[in-house]
């Protein structure tokens, strides 16, 4: 019990060298994929270590797989990969586009959570990999005297390699608080009739401003090794119920919207069609001159959307013929976002705040 006539801070009837109390509160921690805290060598390489060592994105046994990693992978591709961030660094800043839109997006949720619930709710966010990290931010919120937590990873489409491991980072945060709070985890939300509205508007903005209407949207996720889905994870199924909902939404045919998976990694088969080869192949053999790409799994734009795609895979379509090659923007802080996470939190918040 706490004496709220000291604003929360002093147990009540307890000793005078009791430790302080903070006032109960519920905290929202908003999770994304990560990002180097810069583009130099050092900064890449501590970056890339944590997450290619990560068992749920890259799987092998570490015997086979470490010396590899670090004798000959992250020998060279921080400076392939620095080079690419160097691309899109928010310089004013002085960090990732991921960075700034995901702090974005957690102000404008904190503000939706302030006006429905005051101060009795506190919304921060933290990276899988890289700063800030889960565990520091856990620690931040039962300090600021958080007895309730909802993690919510910003993932529409569930995957072992998304989702489960933002999952198994928090649970690791708790498993080293004295006072343990209650948690509860926020699940996918790809058919979310409010997440998909928000797509469909988005498309139907990029269309009406597009100089020339694109003749197929090209629904790009990130990719997954093709064994993953053999082995039950569901990511390939909501990542196609994800593409049908939208399709139906927005009242198209099949002709007019395809699916594909970006972001390969090694020699093993992941989920095709790989975008990359896809969008040439529409352009080269179909003669697609005019499409659209969108990234659904994605809540903010990040190295593999505005690197990948709006560099790497245009130029994969425009090389193989293409003409003219529209991206469209994540979700990031569009206030129809917004509205979703929010209502999302809200409805993971039922039974806990009135």
């Amino acid at each position: 019990m706490t004496d709220q006539s000291q604003s929360g801070f002093e147990a009540a009837h307890a000793p005078a060298d009791h430790p302080a109390v903070p006032r109960a509160k519920i905290g929202v921690l908003i999770a994304n994929l990560g990002t180097p805290d810069n583009y130099d060598y050092w900064s890449m390489r501590r970056y890339l270590n944590e997450f290619l060592s990560d068992k749920r994105v890259i799987d092998i046994p570490s015997w086979k797989w470490q010396p590899l990693l670090q004798l000959i992978i992250l020998t060279k591709r921080p400076f392939s990969s620095g080079a690419a961030y160097k691309s899109i660094w928010n310089e004013d800043q002085g960090e990732s586009p991921l960075m700034t839109i995901t702090k974005d997006q957690t102000a404008a949720i904190a503000a939706s959570m302030k006006e429905r619930f005051g101060d009795g709710v506190l919304v921060d966010f933290c990276m899988r990999y890289g700063n800030p990290s889960t565990e520091s931010k856990v620690r931040e919120m039962v300090a600021a005297g958080c007895t309730k937590l909802v993690f919510f990873p910003l993932y529409p489409q569930y995957a072992g390699a998304t989702t489960a491991t933002a999952n198994d980072e928090f649970f690791r945060a708790l498993m080293k608080e004295k006072w343990q709070p209650a948690a509860r985890t926020v699940p996918a939300y790809f058919d979310n009739p409010a997440y998909i509205d928000a797509l469909a508007q988005s498309v139907e903005t990029a269309y009406a401003k597009a100089e020339k209407k694109p003749e197929l949207l090209v629904v790009s996720y990130h990719g997954m090794p093709q064994r993953y889905l053999m082995e039950g994870d569901p990511y390939h199924c909501q990542c196609q119920k994800t593409t049908r909902l939208l399709k139906e939404r927005l009242g198209w045919g099949d002709t007019q919207i395809t699916t594909t998976f970006q972001s390969v990694f090694g020699r093993e088969e992941w989920l095709r069609p790989y975008t990359v080869e896809e969008v040439a192949r529409l352009a080269r053999e179909e003669g697609r001159k005019n499409i659209a790409v969108i990234a659904p799994a994605f809540s903010s734009d990040c190295i593999e959307t505005l690197e990948e795609i709006n560099e790497e895979i245009r130029e994969s379509f425009e090389e193989a013929g293409g003409e003219d090659f529209l991206y469209i923007p994540c979700l990031n802080d569009q206030s129809a976002h917004i509205a979703v996470l929010s209502q999302i939190i809200e409805d993971n918040l039922k039974g806990w705040i009135a």
